[in-house]
Order: structure tokens, then sequence, then C-alpha cells
């Protein structure tokens, strides 16, 4: 059982309509939790015949993998006790320690990040040249704030080009399966700007944000059952308030109120809602119909966010089949090495429950900005493209014992350079149509904490809205 909300409880005329969430996916379903929670009725809409979105897990025996998220990074008290809220704390699996090691390609071989001053002056990832140049970051003046800086601009000109090529371009690879020329320092890493921004230095900032820090300092989980714990958790207590298989057509203003049109077992229904909380991503929205809200033909220009392709590819095999210790996060390339993947992460490393005994998992990334036409090929010659790479780079000898292939068309939404206009776009939307709030990825960021705080972001302005809604009844009737 859940232990009690002590937050301030609505008023019954808050909840005379239900609030309606598009989008039954994380986003979607932590804002109906955080709704729920608060008091409001809430009805989630979700087309596929499961909640939870990109995020679920599958098991074969003894071997598990994740379609979307394989790891939530914890750091904040809000994660924190939502987790323990949703009854899942006893369950959490905080990551081996080994993970803190990162492997990136160079020469056609994984090498460890620096992980402390001492092995930073001694990688070979970086030249001299380079580290001294990096050494020199707290002393450059900061950038424009008029100009809509690239990440890679932004570290060129903050720690150099070397840096750029050899650490954050496979940074990039793995967050986004983009490409750091084309992402928006500002919207893809707003902490990152912000360092800059508030300190005048990317060093600085670090040093001075950690001897302040108060709260959580991050740590990566998981679960015996995979991340899909978490929306399996939040739908079981938001029970049949989701509706599942339910095919959103059209949302549409009806005085102060929502029309809320959709499809459902074959027929076409039609609900009124007090509020309506949007929680798709860029190229869902784009696709739903909002007669009568000004403006909403320019939901069209959402088509420009890239989200390319990306698939993973689970391998299985046999741990002495492995040369490499697989003693880490993973391994990413950067884009000067000429590989076949973004990245592979070493699932059997990073939590138990993975892989059986005597065997390690390996989960593979293919495409992203960098090549999507690989995303795209058909399993054969995925597998043997995947096959080829862990060969030459981890040592993997012999073929696979188990294989999953997950494939994602539409994949991780690009903050691009000039991001801020979808921003606009959005909030000129909501401007004009009071008691839609559109949210998640089309603008509150990629990340799993991310969207675990965008619902809880749009939960509290959906309930601000409907408080203000109340108000205004109240002063009408009280003036009739």
């Amino acid at each position: 059982m859940l232990p009690p909300d002590t937050r301030r409880r609505p008023s019954s005329a808050l909840t005379d309509r239900p609030v309606a969430v598009i989008g039954g996916g994380i986003t979607g379903l932590a804002a109906a939790w955080h709704l729920k929670q608060a008091g409001v009725k809430v009805v989630i809409f979700e087309r596929a015949a499961e909640p939870g979105g990109v995020m679920a897990t599958g098991r074969s025996g003894e071997w598990l993998w994740e379609t979307g998220p394989n790891t939530l990074f914890e750091n904040s008290l809000d994660i924190q006790v939502l987790i323990d809220r949703l009854g899942l704390g006893s369950r959490r699996q905080v990551a081996n320690p080994a993970a803190r090691r990162r492997y990136v390609v160079h020469r056609g071989v994984p090498v460890a990040l620096p992980d402390s001053p001492l092995s930073f002056l001694t990688t070979p990832l970086l030249s001299a040249r380079a580290k001294f140049r990096a050494l020199g970051e707290p002393f450059r003046g900061p950038g424009r704030d008029d100009h809509d800086e690239s990440v890679a601009e932004f570290v060129v000109r903050r720690l150099g080009p070397e840096f750029l090529d050899r650490i954050v371009n496979p940074f990039v690879a793995g967050v986004y399966a983009g490409d750091p020329a084309q992402l928006s320092v500002r919207h893809a890493f707003p902490k990152l700007a912000a360092l800059e921004r508030e300190h005048g230095s990317l060093f600085r900032g670090a040093l001075q944000r950690r001897s302040t820090a108060t709260g959580p300092s991050g740590r990566m989980v998981s679960f015996p059952d995979g991340l899909a714990e978490i929306p399996r958790a939040l739908a079981l207590h938001l029970g049949d308030a989701v509706r599942t298989s339910h095919q959103v057509t059209t949302v549409s203003p009806e005085g102060t109120e929502w029309r809320v049109d959709f499809t459902a077992g074959g027929q076409n229904h039609s609900e009124v809602f007090a509020a309506v909380v949007c929680t798709l991503p860029p190229h869902a929205l784009m696709r739903l119909q909002f007669p009568g809200v000004p403006g909403a033909e320019t939901l069209m220009n959402l088509q420009a966010i890239p989200q390319p392709p990306v698939t993973s590819i689970f391998l299985g095999y046999r741990q002495a089949d492995i040369a490499h210790p697989l003693d880490g996060f993973g391994l990413l390339a950067p884009e000067n090495e000429h590989r076949r993947i973004l990245g592979t992460l070493f699932s059997s490393t990073l939590f138990p429950g993975r892989a059986p005994a005597d065997h390690v998992a390996l989960t593979t990334f293919v495409g992203g900005t960098r090549q999507p036409e690989l995303a795209r090929a058909d399993d054969a010659t995925l597998l043997a493209m995947v096959q080829s790479e862990l060969a030459e780079l981890l040592g993997a000898r012999g073929a696979p014992v188990f294989t999953h292939i997950q494939r994602w068309p539409q994949a991780i939404p690009q903050y691009i350079v000039g991001f801020q206009r979808f921003e606009n776009l959005c909030a000129n939307l909501e401007h004009h149509a009071p008691g839609l709030l559109l949210g998640g990825t089309c603008r509150h960021g990629v990340s799993l904490s991310h969207c675990l705080a965008a619902g809880e972001e749009l939960a509290e302005l959906a309930r601000q809205r409907l408080a203000t809604a109340s108000l205004n009844a109240l002063l009408r009737t009280g003036t009739d």
C-alpha cells in the first residue's frame, strides 16, 4: 500500500470532469499517476494493447532485455519518492560499480574514458596538445547569448576539436543516436550550457555544483524484471483509468472544456474532459487533429524534428567466447572510427539476472543520424554485421546462443539547432487553448528521468488549470 499523500487535495469542484491524458507511455502514465495522487480523476488513452510505450522488457528463460531505455538515472528526490511510493523501493537494483567505467573505440580497440585527473593526463585518447587545451577551459570567455550554438561548436570552442571527436561525439551517439553538429547545446544538453552561463566555465561550474549539492548525486538503477516494472506499477495503481487499444483522433474545445474523439473496439466514441494532457512524440502529435484550436495547423512543422531509426540487437554469448572482460557500462564508437555500430552495452555486467550463468548479454545499437540505412537492414544482415563488429572490438568468438532484434523506425527526437521554434509552437498553442498541455519527448527531454519529471510537471500544470477554472466558475456563479 502506498503511504498517504500529504499534499492538499483539491475541492470536489475540480473533479466534476476527468482530465484526459493522451499517450500511455512513461510520461503519460507518470502524469496520470500524479494527478490521481492529487485527487483528480483521470483517463489515459493508449493506442497500443499495453501501456508503457517504448519502455518494455522482454524475457526468454533466463535472458532478459530492454526494448527501450536500459537504465534509470535516479538523480532526484522526486524520482526516489516515486519509486518508493510505487512499492518498488525494495526491488531496486543499483548498477554494478564497474559500470562507472566507460569505453570508447580508439584506433580500433576499446579504451577506458578517463575518470580521474591522473587518468586524464595519461589517457591515449587525447594528444598532449588536446589535454593542454582542455586544461585551459576555465580561462576562456563565454559564448554569445543570442546564438543557438550546436554541441559541436560549443565543445570545440571550450575544449577543442579532439575532445569533440574522441569523447563528446561517441557520448552524443549514446544518448541521442545523434550528431553533435546538428544538436543544440541549449536544448539537448541544457545543464552543460548552464554551467558556462552561470559559472563562466564547465570545470568551475562542475566543481561548484559538486561542493554545494544537497540532493541525491545520482545512480543508475533497474529492477529484477527490468525497467518495465515502472510502467507496470503505474498502470496497476491507475487501474481502469488506463484505456489501452484506444486511438484518439480529434481533440477540440467545447466551451471551457474539451471533447476527445477516439476509436475503440471498431467503434467511434466521444467524451468531454476538463483538460487534456498530450504526451505523444513529435511524429504522433503532428497527426492528431485539433479543430477549433487557433494555430493547430502549425503542428505539421513538427515533421522537421528528425527522429532517425535505431535498431537494438541483443545477443547472448557463452562467457568463454568473449575475450574482453566487459568490466564497464559499455562501449561507444566515435564517428571518426568508421564503425558500423553506435555502441554496445554490457547488459549482464550492469545488472544481475540478464543472462544465464556462465553467459553474457550484450545490447548493440545501430543506425541513428549517423547511419540510418543500417538500422533498416534485414535481420540476417544486421546479425552478421554486429557479430563481425563484436568480434573485432570485444573478441567475440563463434555465433551467439541467443538473439533478439528490436526496431524503432522513428526513435529519439533530435533537439536540433533552432529547436526553440518548436518550443514556441507548443507554448503558443497552449496559450490560445487553455486546458491543453503538450509535453514529453517533443519538448521536455528524451531520457527516462526527463520523462518522469515531465509527467510530474504536466500534472501540476493541469491541476493549476483545474483550480483556475473552478475559481472562475465560482466567480461567475457569484455574479449571476
